[in-house]
């Protein structure tokens, strides 16, 4: 199916698109924030986290599961130009994949949320996602994943 949009259009609205900053960000940023943790934004780690304790030694991707190729129902493979597509998805994977290893062998916790959790059919109460990633930031454990119901 041909794009609805001709390509300068598509092209502008593309590039109104945010890699930091984003709404699952801020609403993950701010519950945290309620519930008394303290981060920086975007330090300068492998992968550039979206949120870095420090105290506790913990990093927070947000992935939107479009850009990063989630299993989930939120994720689509586009029809038009699926060479591209696949190509940079699986790069996008490939990256994220090599960040959380050097971040794990540098001593580093690491959890990703998916955009899932935070809209859809699937999504989960902001409640029980904070619980969740408070819960994983007070405990030891290496890795979280957070992701639809």
């Amino acid at each position: 199916m041909a794009d609805v949009v001709d390509p300068a259009t598509r092209s502008r609205m593309m590039s109104g698109i945010r890699g930091k900053n984003t709404r699952p960000e801020l609403i993950i940023r701010k519950a945290l924030h309620a519930r008394g943790f303290r981060y920086r934004l975007h330090c300068d780690l492998p992968g550039k986290p979206d949120i870095c304790l420090p105290k506790h030694r913990a990093v927070i991707f947000v992935h939107g599961c479009f850009w990063h190729g989630h299993d989930c129902h939120l994720f689509k493979w586009p029809k038009t130009r699926p060479e591209f597509w696949e190509a940079k998805i699986g790069r996008n994977r490939q990256v994220d994949l090599a960040a959380e290893s050097k971040l794990l062998d540098a001593g580093w916790r690491v959890a990703t949320v998916w955009e899932c959790a935070l809209k859809g059919r699937e999504r989960l109460s902001l409640e029980e996602l904070t619980t969740r990633c408070a819960d994983w930031l007070m405990s030891g454990q290496e890795r979280l994943t957070i992701r639809g119901a």
